[in-house]
């Protein structure tokens, strides 16, 4: 019989990017069932009941909920420990009071203590805009972590910020670096010349990493957030982050990077970068345009790198396997290029953010187990129907160890497709989860398994030893996503097998 500890913890407060790395951390413990460490929100109530756990008496969204369930008593106080180790530890935590006294309660008074800068904010959604108000009150540039943030309030932010010559970065903004430091999830690169504007957070690193493979280094990357070149948004934060690369000594050439933008926001940011004096190359993801791999080769020959490594050690190889091709994705923009890359080749890609949406499937329900069965399927497992009470899977890979066992049981599928971000922020060895997982996948029958990494040598999970890892598990490693996405094309025996 399992047992279980509920407790919300009063002026507990912590950061969802460090609360969803303990529960990580705490699920990870054997024999642990379920596990989460979360503000006590609404919604985080609510998946209380979907654990079979009762919410405590008079929880508030400002405390701190932690709820396990284990097998006995030996976990359960295993996983305690590991979650009370890492809030004690925390920036902020106790053992820091005790030596610097109470921190600053609000942005606000932190502002005032210690000069405006850059105010991170990571709260539940529907309360990042008064922080990032109070922030933007403060004379302090903005982060908005935080995803679920309406977009009326997105635009007033922006607007508040460029009447104040500030960046709000975000909302749902996942990767920055600033003055040399990673802000969210960031890789370890060097200082360079390449400023990036990016409304895309993977898209980002997989730029940058490529860059920092061949040499070459970043001056700053300036997160957007996904929606900022939207019509509604109209591309607001791009324009202040362009200016703000173009006044930038350290700057010789700027990258704008998104996802298919407007076209009418797209056209009047080509008019404005055509005004400043840096130089800026466009890569706006989608049919038709450049990949991130072509985009990293064209800025290294725009800054005079000749030579840079192959993004692979793969031969071509000969189409000859029938089935179908099946993608597991933690980054939106890698599996969106994949499926840009993959339709091309294969025809419709079925996914839960599909190219087209007569091509929408359910997530939740392997592609054996639905109306796509025999069908090719990607999948963004970083969006919000899947992330909800649960930590993004660059952190937490269990819902994708789950889903790669059960489409490798599918004699239909042909070739499986993963992508490993690395990283400050991300699952600390990833190799050392995924790399069983798919070397038991391939034990079962015939299959391939290829995956795009992206990260750097100095990550701290260090890029050759994931890529061994990976590599001696019988996966086919990549540096390049947009190289993995058409090397897992072809291997599939009929171009248009499926569709």
């Amino acid at each position: 019989m399992s047992v279980e500890h509920v407790q919300a913890r009063t002026g507990g407060y912590a950061d969802s990017v460090m609360l969803m790395a303990v529960s990580a951390r705490a699920q990870a413990v054997d024999g642990v069932q379920a596990a989460l460490v979360a503000m006590a929100t609404q919604l985080n109530l609510e998946l209380l009941d979907g654990l079979g756990l009762a919410a405590p008496a008079g929880a508030g969204e400002h405390d701190l909920l932690i709820a396990i369930k284990a097998a006995d008593g030996e976990a359960l106080s295993v996983a305690l420990a590991i979650v009370d180790e890492a809030l004690m530890t925390r920036p902020g935590g106790s053992s820091d009071r005790s030596e610097k006294g109470q921190p600053p309660r609000t942005t606000a008074s932190a502002a005032a203590a210690n000069g405006p800068g850059i105010a991170l904010v990571s709260v539940p959604g529907q309360h990042a805009f008064v922080e990032a108000l109070d922030a933007l009150n403060s004379g302090c540039d903005v982060m908005i972590f935080s995803d679920n943030v309406p977009v009326e309030q997105e635009v007033k932010l922006k607007e508040i910020a460029a009447e104040r010559d500030l960046l709000v970065m975000g909302p749902d903004c996942g990767t920055a670096i600033v003055g040399g430091v990673g802000l969210g999830f960031a890789n370890s690169v060097r200082r360079g010349p390449i400023g990036v504007v990016a409304a895309s957070g993977t898209g980002a690193q997989q730029l940058m990493c490529l860059l920092e493979l061949a040499g070459a280094g970043v001056s700053a990357v300036l997160g957007v957030g996904g929606r900022d070149l939207s019509a509604t948004v109209g591309g607001r934060s791009a324009r202040a982050a362009l200016v703000a690369l173009d006044a930038d000594p350290a700057t010789e050439l700027i990258v704008l990077l998104s996802k298919p933008p407007a076209a009418e926001v797209a056209d009047k940011l080509r008019d404005f970068a055509a005004g400043l004096t840096t130089q800026v190359q466009f890569a706006l993801i989608g049919p038709g345009q450049p990949d991130l791999t072509e985009t990293a080769e064209n800025v290294l020959r725009a800054i005079g790198v000749r030579d840079w490594p192959q993004w692979s050690s793969h031969p071509p190889v000969t189409p000859g396997r029938t089935g179908v091709l099946r993608g597991l994705f933690a980054g939106g923009t890698l599996c969106y290029e994949a499926m840009v890359i993959a339709a091309e080749r294969l025809g419709p890609i079925y996914s839960n953010v599909p190219l087209d949406p007569v091509w929408r499937v359910d997530p939740r329900i392997p592609a054996a187990s639905n109306t796509q069965a025999g069908r090719h399927v990607m999948i963004d497992f970083g969006e919000d129907e899947l992330t909800a009470g649960r930590p993004h899977p660059m952190i937490d890979q269990r819902l994708r160890l789950d889903r790669l066992a059960a489409e490798a049981a599918d004699p239909d599928t042909a070739v499986i497709m993963l992508d490993v971000v690395l990283g400050y922020g991300a699952h600390p060895d990833p190799a050392a989860e995924l790399a069983p997982a798919i070397a038991a996948a391939k034990a079962e029958r015939e299959l391939e398994v290829v995956v795009s990494l992206i990260g750097t040598e100095t990550d701290p999970q260090g890029l050759a030893l994931q890529a061994a890892q990976l590599a001696k598990a019988g996966a086919r490693v990549f540096a390049s996503n947009a190289e993995a996405a058409r090397f897992a094309c072809d291997l599939i025996a009929s171009g248009r097998e499926g569709s």
